[in-house]
């Protein structure tokens, strides 16, 4: 019998293996390794053995990361040392391997490796036109690797223009809680992102949801307390399993920078946590992030609500907590305790979907693809319809619509993309409530497609040319020229932001507190 690589055998627990490999034994550690292991993925392999007596772990890990090929489709094997063997040793050799091989998880949609949203889809560019998004927006690597994402991404600048303000730092690091005892949360709101460089330098650690001292769960940053506060509630008030989900909740939500000057960051929940209530609420402060270069429009830019659209899905209504499913129960020695390893349920679904539901893990994993192939087939739709109403609204006002005339056509795209973005923004690409958000993206849709009828009339009045002649937007470079922005420019004073800027801040840090985690910079 010719069997090929890929070849698979099926194991006792029925999960299929490809029978052949890549060997890893005599290959030497460093970029012989990396080099190695990608050309063997390129030729077809999905099966790579390694060991930690090989010492190149790590490699393997950097390989598969990096070939873009998905992570479910490779298998990585590894094996233990001769004074690993005995049940706690094992287990420990095992959590040691993943540490080191460090394979960030991707799923079909998500998971915690970076992706380039803007290639993906290129209408988020022109959605996002005048706004900073538009530079550059990737798929969040995870709590570790947060600071040297927002130092590198474009848009939060450079030496000669840094937008930010210190407010976009609340939620990457450690240091955010000791800094705001310093000096205060309003005065920290209100610096400037380049302000606190050499004090925000440690990724998000345990002192950021648990008491040093008695490891109970608690709350570091003051906006959920103070939204609770608004609704009146008292955060001691929440039960442990409350606790384990909004422990998460201080950062993971919707929010917005409240005061032109104060920049005090604000959860707007005042009228509840749906799309809808949150639309209401910004609308009667006349809220809005940006006017939007193209349209003119007001605009809202929803950030990571995840909280907010998990407290309307089953799970929430259940009872089941975000540390259910991203940080299940594991038990060690007899003791049972929260896996502190982060990550998507589809990477562990024996201890999180499993616990409750009795189906196979192929038919849990792929009810959870079908749910967000059909929520992402709805939100494709939503972002061309907005791209294109964003476009025909620029060539109205070129033609010379008056604001009265498109006041009633701005409102409909603001709240259109708002909604788009309440569900966009926030991770899991809407599982956390997949009924729910499709009711939203369906709003959504209505809602731009009415902007896009009512400037269809007002062209049709006034005898101007329609349907409009679309630009050619179909790749992330193509509709960046589109809108005026230079990208190689931006990159170059990134580099040198990163060149200079960054390692002052990283010098400075060392002095003040004698070790600094180690960042591996964009080249």
């Amino acid at each position: 019998m010719t069997r090929d690589i890929n070849y698979k055998i099926k194991m006792n627990n029925g999960v299929e293996i490809p029978q052949f490999g890549l060997g890893v034994y005599l290959t030497k550690s460093g970029t012989e390794c990396v080099n190695a292991v990608m050309w063997a993925l390129e030729a077809g392999y999905r099966r790579i053995d390694t060991a930690k007596a090989y010492h190149n772990e790590k490699e393997v890990g950097e390989a598969v990361r990096d070939s873009g090929i998905k992570r479910e489709e490779i298998f990585i094997t590894t094996k233990l040392w001769n004074n690993d063997h005995g049940y706690e040793s094992v287990l420990k050799a095992f959590d040691k391997s993943l540490k080191t091989l460090n394979t960030d998880y991707a799923s079909k949609h998500g998971g915690s490796k970076k992706i380039d949203y803007l290639e993906k889809y290129p209408e988020l560019v022109v959605m996002w036109a005048g706004y900073a998004f538009s530079k550059e927006y990737n798929q969040g690597r995870g709590h570790g690797h947060a600071i040297e994402d927002i130092r590198n991404i474009l848009r939060t600048g450079d030496n000669e223009n840094s937008p930010m303000p210190a407010t976009c730092w609340t939620c990457k690091s450690t240091d955010v809680p000791r800094v705001m005892n310093e000096i205060g949360a309003a005065n920290f709101y209100k610096k400037k992102w380049t302000d606190l460089g050499s004090e925000i330098v440690n990724p998000i650690g345990c002192q950021d949801c648990h008491d040093p001292k008695t490891m109970n769960l608690r709350i570091t940053r003051p906006a959920l307390i103070e939204a609770y506060q608004r609704q009146g509630k008292d955060i001691k008030s929440f039960s442990r399993q409350e606790m384990r989900s909004l422990v998460c909740a201080q950062c993971h939500v919707e929010y917005y920078f409240k005061g032109k000057e104060e920049k005090y960051l604000t959860f707007p929940w005042d009228k509840g946590f749906s799309a809808d209530d949150m639309e209401a609420y910004f609308d009667e402060i006349e809220f809005s992030d940006w006017t939007h270069a193209l349209s003119r429009a007001p605009m809202l830019k929803a950030q990571h609500p995840d909280f907010e659209l998990f407290m309307t899905g089953i799970h929430a209504i259940r009872g089941v907590s975000c540390s259910d499913c991203h940080m299940p129960y594991k038990s060690e020695g007899g003791v049972k305790y929260t896996d502190h390893h982060i990550q998507s349920p589809l990477n562990n679904i024996a201890n999180t979907c499993q616990v409750c539901h009795r189906e196979e893990t192929d038919r849990l994993m792929q009810d959870v693809y079908d749910r967000q192939d059909r929520i992402e087939e709805i939100r494709r739709i939503a972002e061309k319809t907005l791209a294109a109403a964003h476009i025909e609204a620029k060539v109205a006002w070129d033609n010379g619509a008056t604001e009265e005339q498109m006041k009633p056509v701005l409102k409909l795209i603001r709240h259109s993309q708002w909604r788009w973005d309440w569900v966009a923004a926030a991770n899991a690409l809407g599982f956390h409530a997949p009924v729910e958000a499709l009711r939203v993206l369906g709003t959504s849709i209505q809602k731009g497609e009415q902007a896009r009828r009512e400037i269809a009339v007002l062209f049709s009045k006034n005898g101007w040319k329609y349907p409009v002649d679309m630009p050619d937007i179909s790749t992330k470079e193509k509709a960046q020229k589109y809108i005026g922005l230079d990208i190689p420019k931006l990159e170059k004073a990134k580099q040198e932001f990163l060149n200079t800027t960054v390692v002052k801040w990283d010098e400075e840090a060392k002095q003040r507190q004698g070790f600094l985690y180690e960042y591996k910079q964009k080249n």
